[in-house]
């Protein structure tokens, strides 16, 4: 089944006390082009979310946003420097032994934990590696959620060049229908023409068939509509696949166009030419709808 090139999906979960958010969208684009945007601290885990973009999407300009809210799972360690808290405690005893001013003679814990650098508050080391999983599971539903409209996506697009396809081989099979009426009305005129310049009901019949032989072989589209039938046939067979086809699809349908333009370029008559110009018509409509699909 076919996907579109363009789509979003969104993912939000709380893991290990961690808020975390994840969207991703895309564009059409020629290649896969992949923009991760988080934040700075958790920039170690970009590497990793781009692998699982390459293995969900073939091509495509696709933005991946992540936020995250850590409030919850910040851990704080709070440190005692034991050397400069001793210090402190021996500095004032000194102090007090010279009687310097009115000090007590016995120093509490918070009176030493006052001064500065005593205590020491730090955030606690994160896991990094269970950071990184938590925020690639998150990004795994969200790509999910972005193929599975993706995939809607692409059946609507599958459906329309369905039915355009119908349309071009009902066009083609009245180029095959057409196609040989058009020897017959050239042998009539010209069997005419002779009759009016040569003034005479004895024409040589021979040269007739000949002639018109040569014409015929001249206008002939068998091999066009040919192919035309064998490139639509290819394409339905795309549009089932399960693999990514855009590409091949819009070289196949440039194909049909050059066949297109061979049928109408032969064949000198104005019915057909008619006919040759719905074709493209729909040649060009199924071209931009292949534009769309990954």
């Amino acid at each position: 089944m076919v996907k579109s090139m363009t789509g979003y999906g969104r993912a939000r979960e709380t893991r290990n006390n961690r808020d975390i958010t994840v969207e991703v969208r895309s564009v059409n684009n020629r290649y896969l082009d992949t923009t991760v945007k988080l934040p700075r601290a958790y920039i170690f885990t970009e590497d990793a979310i781009k692998q699982r973009v390459q293995k969900a999407v073939s091509r495509g300009k696709v933005d991946v946003f992540v936020t995250i809210d850590a409030t919850a799972a910040d851990e704080t360690a709070v440190t005692v420097n034991e050397p400069l808290a001793k210090a402190y405690l021996e500095a004032l005893r000194k102090i007090n032994v010279l009687g310097v001013g009115v000090l007590k003679g016995d120093y509490s814990a918070v009176d030493i934990a006052r001064f500065p650098d005593v205590l020491t508050v730090t955030k606690a080391e994160e896991d990094l590696e269970t950071v990184q999983a938590d925020i690639c599971a998150v990004a795994d539903k969200a790509l999910d959620a972005y193929n599975a409209m993706r995939s809607v996506e692409g059946e609507k697009l599958a459906a329309d060049i369905g039915s355009r396809l119908d349309t071009i081989e009902e066009l083609t099979g009245k180029v095959e229908a057409r196609s040989p009426e058009t020897v017959k009305e050239y042998r009539e005129k010209l069997t005419a023409r002779m009759q009016e310049v040569l003034q005479s009901t004895t024409i040589d019949e021979a040269r007739i068939l000949t002639e018109a032989a040569i014409y015929a072989d001249k206008v002939a589209v068998d091999e066009e509509t040919v192919r035309l039938r064998s490139h639509v046939s290819q394409l339905r067979g795309m549009l089932a696949s399960d693999e990514p086809m855009g590409r091949k699809m819009d070289f196949l349908i440039q194909e049909v166009n050059r066949e297109a333009n061979t049928t109408g370029s032969k064949c000198n008559d104005v019915e057909i030419a008619r006919v040759v110009v719905e074709l493209k018509a729909e040649v060009e409509k199924i071209r931009e709808q292949v534009q769309n699909i990954e």
